[in-house]
């Protein structure tokens, strides 16, 4: 068992799992049988945590579920169960997402259903407010554990690694506190809420020797590989200007006036506010709709513009770096006094060192196009490429040629499900291999970074320059928005 995050470092992968499978046998769930995991021995298998049950860990779930060699062994929400979510009528939290893995193990083990049937089985489910009501109405005893608090799941030595799927304003938190217990990170994107935030999770990261996946899972999509080999390898001249696109808000805020309301039963709300300043609560401040509220957001334009701006960092070369420049390009936010108040209109321009442009605005499809002396293309998340002329989307990327890494060599199609399992089957591997996944830390804090300086233009409505390699501007006024006070008592350190 560990002693301590640096014997982990010290251990390797195969004997520290057999150890740990030895001595955390009665810890994990007695439901399953090791049928259910196919040719994975006990001694190969990652054991992970989720830390965050709210609207996307109906994809991020079943994206673990699926692989044999994993186990998921524990969740943690501030949420019992309830309402509120993107889809109103279903009900998440960590008894619903505890009801998730133990049933799917169980149906697995009796033969009910096989592996890939995981995404279906949760996304297909109206789950009702009692877990008593829920479908199939099975009890499970033992299996998965559900914890209030994540430093309790973090506390236990047979987690191998966590999911971290929660605002924006906990992922340096818990991710830095994750990887001080030798635990590697699977976090979703945007990296973080601030640069200072992403450069933390950076410098632990390699402080602690941990593997870390960006949940920018567009990355493992065959189509946008594609798309990116094509433009790193010339097919459209030199690269002039690149467009990305980030989605309009998906609700409506609630306008001045506004009035707080009583906290729903089986919420810790206080907990979930967490580093963020204190605030009355109101329905419309959490579960989905925190995004649109810069106390735990950077908006649609670090959420949708997390995956296309992160395509147009790849497809040019430039992770690691940002833009040199950032001005706003015509943004709008909601009258003051609105509880939400990130952009409602996301419009920024920014420029790289190298001259290339690329402006961000809110449109109602999600893409990124590049603009060459020699030809166009235009990728979208689904993976459809779209090039004038159109014959150089079947161009041959010769074998000395850049090729980009694949997260599955066998994968041939876009469709979502594959691209979510592929993105963390690529994790898994790293975790396995101890090498870097298809999108590390340092490239999901350059994209999370390119994202929040957009913002910021926005929000500051001028131009500033940058320097991405001291990560400052010479406008103080920009570098003062780089980092954000935490409410006691929670800081990084």
């Amino acid at each position: 068992m560990k002693k301590s995050s640096q014997q982990s470092i010290r251990c390797t992968r195969r004997s520290f799992m057999k150890t740990a499978a030895i001595a955390s046998a009665a810890a994990l769930p007695q439901i399953v049988p090791a049928s259910v995991f196919g040719s994975a021995a006990p001694s190969n298998r990652i054991t992970v945590g989720q830390i965050g049950c709210g609207h996307q860990s109906q994809r991020i779930v079943p994206s673990f579920l699926v692989h044999d060699d994993v186990q998921m062994v524990a969740v943690c929400d501030v949420n019992r169960a309830g309402k509120g979510y993107y889809y109103g009528d279903r009900v998440l939290g960590r008894e619903t997402a505890k009801r998730w893995i133990d049933e799917y193990y169980a149906k697995k083990a009796s033969g009910d259903f096989s592996k890939d049937d995981a995404y279906d089985y949760i996304l297909g489910h109206k789950w009702a407010q009692s877990e008593s009501e829920a479908p199939g109405g099975q009890k499970v005893s033992g299996g998965c554990a559900a914890y209030n608090d994540f430093r309790e799941l973090l506390a236990r030595d047979d987690i191998d690694a966590v999911t971290i799927v929660v605002p924006d304003h906990w992922h340096a938190l818990i991710a830095i506190a994750a990887m001080k217990t030798g635990k590697d990170v699977y976090c979703e994107k945007p990296l973080s809420l601030t640069v200072h935030q992403g450069r933390e999770m950076v410098k632990a990261t390699r402080k602690y020797n941990r593997v870390f996946q960006t949940g920018a899972q567009f990355r493992s999509c065959p189509g946008v590989r594609r798309a990116c080999e094509l433009v790193r390898n010339g097919r459209l001249g030199e690269i002039r200007l690149v467009r990305t696109t980030a989605a309009a808000n998906s609700f409506p805020s609630p306008g001045p006036g506004w009035q707080p309301q009583p906290v729903p039963e089986g919420f810790d709300y206080d907990f979930w506010l967490g580093p963020a300043p204190e605030a009355p609560y109101h329905i419309e401040r959490c579960f989905h709709r925190w995004r649109y509220i810069l106390d735990y957001s950077n908006g649609q334009t670090a959420n949708f513009g997390a995956h296309t701006n992160d395509i147009a960092q790849w497809g040019l070369g430039m992770d690691g770096t940002t833009p040199v420049e950032f001005e706003d390009n015509g943004s709008e936010f909601l009258p003051e006094g609105s509880l939400f108040t990130t952009a409602v209109k996301t419009a920024f321009r920014a420029r790289y060192a190298n001259g290339v442009e690329l402006t961000c605005d809110t449109h109602k499809s999600s893409f990124a196009k590049f603009e060459g002396t020699e030809g166009r293309l235009e990728i979208t998340l689904g993976g459809t490429i779209r090039t004038f002329p159109t014959n150089i989307k079947d161009s041959v990327i010769g074998p000395n040629e850049i090729h980009l890494p694949k997260s599955n060599p066998a994968r041939k199609i876009n469709r979502r499900n594959d691209i979510d399992s592929d993105h963390v089957g690529n994790f898994l591997d790293a975790v396995k291999s101890r090498k870097d996944p298809v999108e590390p830390v340092e490239f999901g804090h350059s994209t999370a970074s390119l994202c929040i300086l957009g913002n910021i233009a926005q929000l500051l409505k001028r131009k500033f320059t940058w320097d991405p390699s001291k990560e400052q501007s010479t406008d103080e006024d920009v570098n003062r928005m780089l980092s954000r006070p935490m409410r006691a008592p929670w800081k990084l350190s």
